[in-house]
This record gives structure tokens, C-alpha cells and sequence, in this order.
């Protein structure tokens, strides 16, 4: 698939996130990179075949002091060739897409681990996109 596709579908999967965690979000850059670099799964401590989805960076808002601003946009890295293998078809490469930014967005939020799972949960379950309050 073409980058173009792809982004369009990770337009259509942010739009499908709840409105309220969409209108909080500020200074976030949604970026679509082809692969992890070697360097970053390393990092990461993943060792193949295993690989990475998204990656979060930048300062979570429960993080930030009353000085953070004027900064560089915080970033939520998308690998568009993991996406691709991860997923049977067209619908399930925009649900893939849509976990992975619901993970990484939660990240920017500040939440635990446990908390994002929640929140896929919920999300999963039916708490469709404007249903969140």
C-alpha cells in the first residue's frame, strides 16, 4: 500500500477515537515512518521477529510542569510496514491502526499500562467514539 492510503487510513482511525481524548490533544504529531529502525527496536529491547507498532515521544501531560511550552510537538511514531504484516485485510489494518494510537495517545495522557488497557477495553466493547464523556 502507498503511504497516501496509509494515512488516510490512520485519519479514518484517529477520527474514530473517542472526541473527547481528539479535543484534548494539543502540540501532538501523528508521523507515519515505514519501519523501526534497528537502532530503535535495540532500544526498545525487542528482539525479532518480534517488532513495534507506534512509539510515544515526548513529555506525558501529567509530567509537564507550569514552564513546559514553546516546545517541538510531541510525537506518536506509526510503523506502517509492522501494520501492514499485522493485518488480514483493509478492516483490520484501520482496527490495528486504531489500538496502536489508542496506546500511544494514551501514553501522551499520561496513563499506566493497565489504565490504556482499560480504555481499549471499553472502546472495543462498544463505548463507541462520542459515547465518552
Amino acid at each position: 500500500m502507498n503511504r497516501a492510503a496509509f494515512e488516510r487510513h490512520v485519519a479514518e482511525a484517529l477520527a474514530s477515537i473517542p472526541r473527547d481524548f481528539r479535543n484534548a490533544m494539543q502540540n501532538i504529531a501523528i508521523v507515519v515512518e515505514d519501519e523501526p529502525s534497528p537502532e530503535l527496536l535495540e532500544e526498545m529491547e525487542i528482539d525479532p521477529p518480534d517488532t513495534l507498532l507506534g512509539l510515544y515521544q515526548g513529555t506525558p501531560l501529567t509530567e509537564r510542569s507550569w514552564s513546559h511550552g514553546n516546545t517541538l510537538p510531541d510525537r506518536v511514531l506509526l510503523f506502517q510496514g509492522p501494520h501492514e504484516r499485522e493485518s488480514d485485510d483493509e478492516d483490520d489494518l484501520i482496527v490495528c491502526i486504531a489500538e496502536t494510537l489508542i496506546h500511544e495517545i494514551g501514553h501522551y495522557f499520561g496513563m499506566s499500562e493497565e489504565q490504556i488497557e482499560e480504555i481499549e477495553e471499553k472502546y472495543w466493547a462498544g463505548s463507541g467514539a462520542d459515547d465518552e464523556e
